[in-house]
């Protein structure tokens, strides 16, 4: 090599390529594969490449379950700070599959602005907040659906002495509703698309949408049906209000979890599906013990005392069993929190099972 110039780069790449190799290794900063951060309450970082969700939250010893800031009948405190509703239900439900526990489980109250945010970044190992399934969210924000907890639909709250029947009555109208949620888009799409003028008050917080309704900001409240039927208890004079039966989209809710982890995507699904699949079999949590004896193949497959079916996901074989101990089957648990005897008072409706006119429907164990 005769050139001193071209000798001496070649020996600086060499210098920096032994460096290099020297230094110590770190799929953080090379951005290799999809990484989960979390943040623990006394501020430790703890990195884990996705893959190994499950090895991660029992060595934590709980589950991380991101849902609502307070929406009675899918995920509200009480004054004491003791959570309760559909999607804290399921986030129970996963909980008693890993550790035979319910109660192995905290919840992450967050705004619709922050949920995505939370799941990315691992703070949560689960989102179960009342969160649409769109394409979008499906297949560019690093998620995957695992199912549907409740079918939904877009509608609206209005004063009954106001005279409005019909979504078309709002014409001209303010409605109120919540940022970084489908209700938005969906607002835009119906008046829009019929050449209605309208007008929106957006909030970062639910409370702050209902709050602002209901000191006369808006003529209306728009967001899931279900969550109108749950912030109409908040109201000064709930009776003097109502929901409109206009349902103007799809909304599909159930919990996500970050996409590159197929077992982990696997026990929500299987979780779910239990649920569902213990309903009709007419398992209960009061029954769920005398079933361990049954002749049915199907229930003893669910149950685990056939095949190694909760083996498979890395789950114990009654993972099922603790899974209907904790909350019951889907039928008990959406009876409990906004079943027809309860102050949301709303009916099965979509949400019955496939063979009792609903489109509830889960995959066999088998």
């Amino acid at each position: 090599m005769k050139n001193p110039l071209v000798a001496l780069l070649v020996g600086i790449l060499i210098g920096v390529g032994g460096l290099y190799f020297f230094l110590p290794y770190d799929p953080l900063s090379l951005g290799e594969g999809p990484v989960a951060v979390t943040v623990s309450p006394d501020g430790a970082v703890e990195r884990a490449s996705a893959g190994d969700t499950l090895r991660r939250v029992k060595q934590r010893g709980f589950l991380q379950c991101g849902v609502s800031q307070g929406l009675p009948g899918f995920s509200n405190p009480d004054e004491r700070g003791n959570w309760s509703g559909i999607d804290v239900d399921f986030c129970r439900a996963i909980a008693a599959a890993i550790f035979g526990d319910g109660s192995k489980v905290r919840f992450r109250p967050l705004s619709a602005k922050d949920r995505f945010t939370a799941l990315q970044s691992g703070e949560i190992d689960i989102l179960s907040r009342n969160t649409t399934w769109t394409m979008s969210r499906d297949t560019q924000l690093g998620f995957d659906f695992v199912g549907v907890t409740y079918y939904d639909g877009q509608s609206f709250m209005v004063r009954k002495a106001a005279g409005i029947e019909t979504v078309r009555d709002l014409a001209g109208g303010t409605i109120c509703t919540e940022t970084g949620t489908t209700t938005e888009l969906n607002l835009a799409d119906y008046f829009r698309s019929r050449g209605l003028s309208y007008k929106v008050l957006s909030f970062e917080k639910n409370d702050e949408a209902i709050v602002a309704y209901d000191r006369g900001r808006c003529d209306a409240y728009t967001t899931d049906a279900s969550g109108l039927y749950a912030q109409r208890l908040k109201l000064t004079d709930p009776d003097a209000n109502m929901v409109l039966t206009d349902i103007i989209s799809k909304e599909p809710l159930g919990p996500a979890v970050r996409q590159g982890d197929p077992q982990w995507e696997d026990i929500a699904r299987w979780t779910l599906n239990a649920l569902l699949n213990a309903e009709e079999l007419g398992v209960t949590s009061e029954n769920v013990d005398e079933m361990l004896e049954s002749d049915n193949p199907r229930i003893r497959r669910l149950l685990g005392r056939e095949g190694a079916y909760g083996e498979a996901v890395g789950l114990g074989p009654d993972w099922a069993v603790h899974v209907i101990r904790a909350v019951g089957n889907y039928g008990e648990m959406f009876e409990r929190n906004v079943g027809t005897e309860t102050p949301l008072g709303i009916k099965r409706g979509l949400n019955a099972l496939w063979n009792e006119g609903g489109v509830q429907y889960a995959p066999p164990v088998r």
